[in-house]
């Protein structure tokens, strides 16, 4: 099988790269339009700003080639977040596959202001309602680091509560998309990993 991490100006790729190996996947790792639509398997993650990053993707044709894809296709991270229509982070227009706007966690209008943005640390899931989650419980701990949150929508297959419920995972035909991060996610999150390269 293989395996193509799409290579871009965010990071994270050498953990999901670690995580990949840990369950006996060998990625390549390429922006080559040729090499990710060849691919059995596309992962899009993502540490970064939107603005940025979609800029990026642009330049090197890159926003045209993941709308097109037909293989079962995950982001991760700013990868969910560019996967939605626009992001309040630079006011950006992004690729539109899910149809879910991206904001920021505002706690000055939420209750006594206690919650820190951004979330840094372990959640729960739960809501879950696709294969990705096999063997995955109701409100098992991931890993997240964000400020910003996708709004829940039809697309959603996991929600999260952090101040107010958001989507942490969507889903729309081959495309797949979660907040967290798998990765970093400890048993848990190797198991969502393994069910990406069993869809």
């Amino acid at each position: 099988m293989k395996v193509a991490i799409i290579k871009y100006n965010a990071g994270n790729i050498q953990s999901v790269t670690f995580a990949l190996e840990r369950i006996g996947v060998n990625p390549i790792i390429t922006d080559n339009a040729d090499e990710i639509l060849s691919a059995d398997k596309i992962i899009f993650p993502g540490v970064g700003e939107a603005s940025s990053a979609m800029t990026y993707l642009r330049n090197n044709n890159l926003d045209k080639l993941i709308v097109s894809l037909k293989q079962p296709t995950l982001g991760i991270c700013l990868g969910m977040q560019l996967m939605c229509n626009h992001s309040e982070e630079g006011d950006t227009n992004c690729l539109g596959i899910f149809d879910s706007s991206v904001k920021k966690f505002d706690y000055e209008k939420q209750q006594e202001n206690t919650l820190k943005v951004p979330q840094i640390g372990w959640n729960t899931i739960y809501n879950l309602n696709s294969k990705l989650f096999n063997k995955i419980k109701e409100n098992e701990y991931m890993y997240f680091v964000h400020s910003y949150y996708v709004e829940k929508s039809n697309d959603m297959i996991a929600t999260t509560n952090y101040g107010i419920e958001y989507s942490s995972a969507l889903q729309k035909n081959n495309f797949y998309a979660v907040q967290f991060h798998p990765e970093k996610s400890s048993d848990a999150g190797q198991q969502i990993m393994q069910n990406f390269i069993a869809l």
